[in-house]
């Protein structure tokens, strides 16, 4: 792991409070049951979609954002999540 992701992990997380995300999978190794995994899974919760985006076009993600793009690869994506209670219908 080089430096510039090493300074990238350092600074995320002050970028994700004011927006009240957090980190709820970091890697580690999954248990595949179907499919495949290419790479590492990062998965960051937000309150909503308007605290994702806000995080996301924040200048302080933007001035770290250079150091992960130039250092790995991977698609990133926001996705409208479900309340506690849901059930499938």
């Amino acid at each position: 792991m080089g430096p510039d992701i090493v300074a990238y992990l350092q600074g995320i997380d002050a970028t994700l409070g004011p927006y009240g995300g957090r980190f709820i999978i970091h890697g580690g190794q999954p248990q595949m049951l179907e499919g495949s995994l290419q790479g590492d899974l990062i998965v960051i919760a937000f309150r909503d979609l308007q605290s994702a985006r806000g995080w996301y076009g924040s200048a302080e993600y933007q001035a770290l954002l250079p150091l992960r793009r130039g250092n790995s690869e991977g698609d990133v994506f926001l996705i409208e999540g479900v309340d506690a209670d849901h059930r499938p219908r």
